[in-house]
């Protein structure tokens, strides 16, 4: 999640109030005196040497742990169980008593199943090396990766069932005593709801929760996957957060896991399957128990990675011997040395059942995730995500008309389903401390205290102060400064659905002390569709009107270009553009994610600083030009299958995934219309891939390709996004200058890779530091046609030069691309990405930077 977009800092503020509770109390709570926590040692009996990855549990249960590197383990559970058991492939399982409540150090040791030489006959005390070869627990999870196909759901022609999924977020050991402060006794009613059932030997405040009642149907041909949602029920906290983008930001950290697939996708990462095809590379496993589960004979087939600082699970799964070889459980577990932000533990526990025809499907999902600042913190959010299925059925075909209906909203019945309905239809129980949470945060949010907490959060996190239908900001742009204007003061703001969810208005005034010239900017949209335009999906028509300075070329934000922190820059910086913008846009999207909008504009631009527009410069008198106006009509069409968005009052945020997304607009430029200067055709696709690589990270792949039509003067052709700030601009060419390059067609790629530790992982001192390596590589290739070089006719605008005749502006050309490319160290302090930045080619091009240093803040899991 990129933070250089202040927007994303919104989810934030849905736990910043709750989250000081924790804060504030560093008190750790007194322990429950009903807990039984074991800790201990496993050893080798005859080395003494202590024993990694040895599986310790309650015996009978699957409440279990590994041990770490140095042998030790520590078990927690609020149930009376009385005896503990260690397992592990080569020894003896060691089956020892406990006394249920209380606190108490167990040290195993363990023996080998194969009998000792006689201590004169053995020269060395060696562990066997691990193998794949002749090993029986690789020759079975081969056996599972064979037959991954046929145990499948998309093995049947038809599936249908119901699914419960429910969502909960919680703040882990809140003091007791939290509530004796006198700013927390009025959220007594609220900080007192604990729940000391889901993880054994925590105290768990419950702050979010969701559920939702689908039906699920699945043809295999024509292939389609069908959801129709029958109930859905969310906490509300009001106007502060849109508690379904919200919901949509946790479900992509808490994705669907299926064990069949290759990667598993969870807390942004890619993580690989124990039984994926390659999964024998990356992973050990080991035979460590046979079990019969309902006359069903099951081995237990326990697995560790490799290295333990790749992205891989640490677990056991239950593999059935009845020729299907299928996963019948799994327990998953992430190791400690993982390089991932933010995340203490994680645990996922799949359940499977068996069908009428002895195949099994999954039954029930449990994904519980421990998150923390600290690993070592007491304190932290725990969040539990639970899909239950039931109502399985194969091979039933359902009607054509549940198949081939078109998408369709949520409607307001299923939204607001009864409190009967929940308590009929839900296919899992709400712990008590749960069943409170709904009507704990509505009177929450209802409190003035509380409401006054969010909105001071919304202005440190996200810019803006609100007042109440009003808000003001952004915060970033109030003051900056150019050398065309000087120092910069602005002030905007925006309307909110408090005031409508149909009208929005936008507006800011600027003005710069050196040019002595007043900036504003207006916009005033109506949403057809009766719902916030920043929801999906948008349907809207918006009008503006800006006039403001523009910098050729600056890849910016449309009304925030006066971002603070974008004033500095490098190099010569004084060639601006004072623009009139009137635009009318109309935009529709449509459930299936496919949208067009369509945009009428007119813009009136003239030089500023150094820059000019002049023709015929070689006549008696040169024709200097004032301004250029031009009129625009567009249609963009874009398709980005299956997005979903990170949404909130009044923005929104597309979250990645592994679709394409393409985007293709077309442009008419008319002259004589509304003083328009010139005829001529623009077409502009572009394809944005969001590419996982498994262990080896993920890259952004960007792939553009541009034609212009007709006869332009070189403002009108692509002026290619170039970057003189020292942030790292991901869109921009970072060592190209401003205005340094046009074209009429132009081709680009640019590719922007994050190997998540990959390599550092493998470097003790890197490793510790979890910095994580990045690469990127730009690459532009194109020309100015004959038609628009103003070489071939002058009664074009020249390109500028500066005092001296060196050229500013040039035409890519001579069939060599720009190419830029960097490697860089992100998650520094976890929030810095640094760059070093080559530019490899047009390096005789004057006061050009061949290298640099650029910085970004980039928060990532």
């Amino acid at each position: 999640m990129d933070l250089s977009r202040p927007f994303k800092k919104y989810y934030f503020t849905l736990l910043l109030f709750i989250c000081s509770v924790a804060v504030t109390q560093a008190q750790a709570p007194k322990a429950q005196q009903s807990q039984t926590v074991v800790s201990g040692t496993v050893t080798d009996a005859a080395t003494h040497k202590p024993l990694s990855f040895v599986t310790v549990a309650f015996n009978g249960t699957n409440i279990g742990i590994n041990t770490n590197d140095a042998g030790k383990y520590t078990l927690r559970t609020s149930k009376s169980y009385n005896q503990l058991k260690a397992s592990f492939v080569g020894y003896k399982s060691v089956v020892v008593n406990i006394a249920p409540g209380k606190e108490q150090i167990i040290n195993i040791r363990m023996n080998s199943e194969t009998e000792q030489l006689k201590e004169v006959t053995v020269k060395s005390a060696k562990r066997t090396k691990y193998r794949n070869k002749d090993n029986p627990a690789v020759e079975l999870i081969r056996k599972v990766i064979a037959n991954k196909e046929k145990n499948r759901p998309e093995a049947y022609d038809y599936v249908q069932y119901r699914s419960y999924d429910k969502m909960q977020l919680s703040l882990a050991n809140v003091s007791d005593k939290i509530t004796e402060k006198k700013f927390f006794k009025k959220y007594k009613f609220f900080l007192d709801n604990r729940d000391t059932t889901l993880v054994p030997g925590k105290s768990l405040l419950p702050i979010y929760l969701t559920e939702k009642l689908t039906d699920n149907y699945y043809r295999k041909s024509p292939e389609k996957n069908k959801s129709v949602i029958v109930g859905e029920k969310t906490v509300n906290f009001g106007s502060f957060l849109d508690n379904e983008g919200l919901g949509q930001y946790i479900k992509h950290i808490y994705a669907d896991v299926d064990i069949y697939k290759s990667n598993i996708f969870l807390i942004t990462n890619m993580f690989l399957s124990p039984i994926a095809d390659d999964a024998p590379t990356f992973y050990k496993f080991f035979i460590t128990d046979t079990v019969v589960v309902n006359n069903q004979k099951l081995v237990e087939l326990s697995f560790t990675p490799r290295n333990t600082t790749d992205f891989l699970f640490e677990g056991s799964i239950y593999i059935t011997l009845d020729g299907n070889y299928a996963v019948q459980d799994a327990e998953l577990t992430i190791n400690k040395n993982i390089n991932l932000n933010f995340v203490k533990g994680m645990r996922v526990q799949l359940s499977f059942e068996q069908n009428p025809d002895g195949r099994y499907h999954l039954s029930k999902s449990d994904i519980l995730a421990d998150f923390g600042t600290s690993k070592k913190g007491k304190g932290g959010i725990y969040g539990d995500r639970v899909i239950v299925f039931k109502n399985y059925e194969v091979n039933k075909q359902a009607p054509d008309s549940i198949y081939n209906a078109p998408l369709t909203e949520e409607s307001n019945e299923v939204k607001h389903r009864s409190k009967e309905f929940w308590e009929q239809n839900r296919l899992d129980t709400l712990t008590t401390a749960e069943s409170k949470v709904y009507d704990n945060v509505d009177s929450l949010q209802r409190m003035l205290s509380f409401r006054r907490t969010m909105d001071i959060a919304t202005l440190l996190l996200a810019g803006y102060k609100s007042f109440g239908p009003f808000e003001m900001g952004p915060a970033n742009t109030f003051y900056s400064f150019n050398p065309v204007e000087g120092f910069k003061l602005r002030l905007g703001g925006r309307t909110t659905p408090e005031l409508s969810k149909r009208y929005y208005f936008e507006t800011y005034a600027a003005y710069g002390f050196k040019d002595e010239k007043w900036k504003y900017f207006l916009s005033a949209t109506y949403s057809i569709n009766n719902k916030s335009i920043y929801k999906f999906p948008q349907n809207y028509i918006r009008l503006s009107y800006q006039r403001d300075t523009k910098i050729p070329g600056a890849n910016l934000q449309f009304v925030q270009e006066d971002n603070f922190l974008l004033s500095f820059k490098r190099g010569d910086n004084d060639k601006y553009l004072y623009n009139d913008f009137y635009k009318i846009n109309y935009k529709h999207e449509y459930l299936n994610h496919f949208s067009y909008e369509l945009e009428l504009s007119n813009w009136t631009q003239a030089p500023a600083g150094s820059l000019y527009f002049i023709s015929n410069p070689l006549s008696t008198i040169p024709n200097v030009v004032h301004n250029l106006t031009t009129t625009e009509a567009s249609l963009q069409l874009r398709y980005a299958p299956n997005e979903q968005f990170y949404q909130g009052k009044i923005y929104r945020i597309p979250i990645p995934n592994k679709y394409p997304v393409f985007t293709f607009t077309y442009t008419r430029g008319l002259k004589d219309v509304i003083n328009g200067s010139y005829n001529y055709d623009k077409v502009d696709f572009r394809l944005d891939k969001h590419m996982y690589l498994s262990q080896l990270g993920y890259a952004d792949i960007t792939l553009e390709g541009i034609k212009i039509f007709g006869q332009v003067p070189y403002p009108l052709l692509s002026i290619h996004n170039a970057n003189q700030t020292y942030a790292y601009d991901l869109y921009s060419y970072n060592l190209m200058n401003f205005l340094e390059f046009v074209s009429d067609r132009s081709a680009s790629l640019m590719i922007d890779q994050h190997f998540m530790g990959f390599f550092f992982n493998k470097v003790p001192l890197l490793k510790k530091l979890k910095w994580r390596e990045t690469a990127s590589f730009k690459m532009l290739y194109g020309d100015v046609s004959a038609e628009n070089n103003p070489s071939v006719h002058p009664s074009l605008y020249q390109f500028p030069v500066q005092a001296g005749g060196t050229p500013i502006t040039y035409p890519l050309g001579n069939h060599t691309p720009y190419i830029e490319g960097s490697v860089g160290v992100e998650n520094i302090f976890k929030l810095i990405r640094v760059d070093v930045v080559k530019r490899f080619t047009y390096l005789d091009h004057p006061g050009i930077s061949t290298w640099g240093i650029r910085a970004r803040l980039k928060f990532d899991f």
